[in-house]
């Protein structure tokens, strides 16, 4: 038993010594560092790239922009990630349409993005809330019915 216990401590001893001295400590961990890549910032670029699937799945946002690539401006990749471009496209096709304002184009999903949205989806797509610009379950639920509708455009 005496022989176990000493045992036990000196390779505590041994343990606490090597992590103090960082040598156990980097043995079995490796922390992820960050590369250079995908979705790395280049020089030069500054602007926010914000996605906003409100709910939708990769391929129903790529549906909405295959849709929008037909219907409006989009020219982004087809990559099922409403973005900055997408929204952008998706606004212009609201100003023409749905009453957003054509001078606020920013592809920003905001209350006026919203609000057109909800015109367009209370038309043909079973939106029954208030025309509220809030982002509740009741436009993202017409929104992939929307989504759903326009896969025959991919």
């Amino acid at each position: 038993m005496r022989s176990n216990s000493l045992a036990r401590s000196v390779a505590g001893v041994a343990l606490v010594i090597g992590i103090s001295a960082g040598g156990l400590a980097g043995a079995g961990f490796a922390a992820p560092q960050p590369t250079a890549g995908a979705g790395a910032a280049e020089a030069g670029d500054v602007g926010v790239r914000a996605v906003n699937n409100l709910g939708l799945s990769t391929q129903q946002a790529k549906y909405v922009q295959c849709f929008l690539r037909v219907e409006s401006t989009y020219t982004g990749a087809i990559d099922g990630a409403l973005g900055n471009g997408s929204w952008a496209a998706m606004q212009r096709h609201l100003a023409a349409y749905w009453g957003y304002p054509a001078n606020q184009i920013d592809g920003a999903v905001g209350p006026n993005t919203l609000k057109a949205l909800q015109r367009m989806l209370a038309y043909g797509y079973g939106y029954s809330g208030s025309i509220d610009g809030l982002d509740g379950p009741k436009t993202r639920a017409a929104f992939a019915r929307f989504a759903n509708d326009q896969r025959g455009y991919c």
